[in-house]
């Protein structure tokens, strides 16, 4: 009897590893199975991150774009709103001018062939004024243009804090920290001085309509030296050296150009601080039409008929 239990315990056993066995390696299959799952995961992940940083790149970019836009924007706005006050303007002294006109009760013969000459010339002057507004929206279109193309020429590789463009009026100006341009207490152009003005000398000379006047500025701390009398001089002999850059290293026609010197006058800022100083000392390069172009918007001739 103890044989008999003694084997069927033995078969017992026998059986129970085999079933362990036949787990074992299902569970195996499963882990390996299991493993695979993990790695394409894994490469699902690498995916769906690079996807999320070129969606953060072109992000970036759309938001670059749209600060440019806005500027552009704002600038059109503002010569927009500059035209529509001449334009009331020029209406409001019509209109005065109708009014008066209106109130006279009795006219004599005269005075009748007196208004009808009135009217016609004042035909004439709207004529006119139409004809400046005309000259001026297409003049601010191309200065408009003109201070766009300036910024992304001048962006590349320049701190915003060198060089400043802006337009005023009739002319778009930029205006250059003394450090950008010349050697500390010099006139002498400095190497850097060439990253801003080949540049500015691409545009000048794509543009044979416009004259450039280069203004030196500086600070109020006395100047004087062998070579330099005041700030008078200074001011002179840097405008004069960029002029002379422009020529002779760019290329620009000599008959565009103007040098002038302000000295330690129109300010900036005050000098009474190390910033106002460093604003005060600058060089101002100035694009605006020639004088024949603009003293023939105000020929009456130039009316249309």
């Amino acid at each position: 009897m103890k044989k008999t239990v003694l084997l069927l315990l033995c078969v017992s056993l026998g059986l129970s590893s085999c079933i362990s066995k036949k787990q074992f390696a299902g569970l195996q299959t499963e882990l390996e199975v299991a493993n695979k799952d993990l790695g394409k995961c894994g490469e699902s992940l690498n995916d769906y991150m690079n996807r999320l940083t070129a969606c953060e790149k072109e992000n970036e970019r759309l938001k670059g774009e749209l600060k440019a836009n806005v500027s552009t924007m704002q600038l059109r706005q503002e010569q927009m709103e500059d035209l529509r006050e001449q334009i009331a303007d020029a209406r409001s002294v019509r209109d005065n001018t109708v009014t008066q006109v209106g109130d006279l009760t009795v006219l004599t013969s005269e005075a009748n062939k007196n208004v009808e000459a009135t009217l016609k010339q004042l035909e004439k002057k709207d004529k006119y004024i139409n004809l400046l507004q005309a000259a001026k929206t297409k003049a601010d279109s191309i200065n408009l243009a003109l201070a766009v193309n300036l910024k992304d020429v001048l962006r590349e590789g320049i701190a915003d804090q060198d060089v400043d463009i802006k337009v005023d009026k009739t002319v778009v100006f930029i205006n250059i920290s003394d450090k950008m341009l010349y050697e500390s207490g010099s006139y002498r152009l400095s190497p850097r001085a060439n990253e801003v003005l080949g540049k500015i000398a691409k545009i000048v000379q794509s543009r044979p309509e416009l004259e450039v006047m280069v203004e030196g500025y500086t600070d109020n701390v006395p100047m004087r030296s062998s070579c330099i009398e005041d700030n008078w001089d200074l001011s002179v002999k840097r405008s004069t050296s960029v002029v002379r850059a422009l020529q002779t290293k760019y290329g620009v026609n000599p008959n565009k150009l103007i040098a002038a010197g302000r000295g330690e006058y129109n300010t900036l800022a005050s000098n009474d601080t190390t910033e106002g100083k460093s604003m005060n000392r600058r060089t101002r390069i100035i694009l605006l039409p020639k004088l024949d172009q603009f003293y023939d918007l105000l020929n009456p001739n130039n009316i249309p008929k």
